[in-house]
């Protein structure tokens, strides 16, 4: 019986230290995705991300099927306008906060158009807004952002070798600017 009080203690002292492992290492990772990005991308502007290689890939979780560009923002100054064209197969936007917390996604099926505009704030930023009776919710998509950093990724998918050009030419038609 007193070896088994011991095996449970243990375990239970295992599984502690196991879950407090996991949930603090992310906060302690000094190359995340924000800083590996930050190395080669401005702030409040657009850049494409080289592809990855099995010896090396910018962001984690890289897909070689998609062909990707990303923006680090700060709306520090202000809100930020985004739009980025539609490619012909697939293009969806993420957006990270600085410790890489997804909080919105839109892909080129849910926006509806050639085009996918919005703008990106903070809370305090939108609540700042004038009321305008003239312009809808439909007319103008704002995202509000928890945070003044973080990262806004495209992806444009690339189902054929030929389709790579008209990918990369989309993704770099994409705006991230101040307002």
């Amino acid at each position: 019986m007193r070896l088994a009080l011991w095996l449970l203690g243990a375990l239970l002292l295992g599984g502690i230290v196991h879950l407090a492992t996991v949930l603090v290492l992310p906060t302690l990772a000094s190359q995340d995705a924000y800083a590996r990005v930050s190395a080669i991308a401005p702030v409040n502007a657009v850049i494409a991300v080289p592809p990855p290689t099995p010896e090396k890939a910018v962001m984690p979780f890289m897909d070689p099927a998609f062909a990707m560009s990303v923006c680090r923002y700060d709306l520090s100054r202000g809100a930020l306008k985004f739009s980025v064209p539609i490619s012909q197969a697939y293009t969806s936007v993420s957006f990270y906060t600085r410790s890489d917390v997804a909080y919105y996604a839109i892909n080129d099926r849910a926006a509806g158009r050639r085009v996918i505009e919005l703008d990106l704030m903070t809370a305090a930023q939108r609540a700042d807004l004038p009321e305008n009776e003239e312009i809808t919710a439909a007319d103008r998509l704002i995202v509000t952002s928890p945070t003044n950093t973080g990262l806004i990724v495209i992806r444009a998918l690339v189902p054929e070798e030929g389709w790579l050009a008209s990918a990369r030419g989309a993704l770099a038609a994409a705006q991230c600017r101040l307002q």
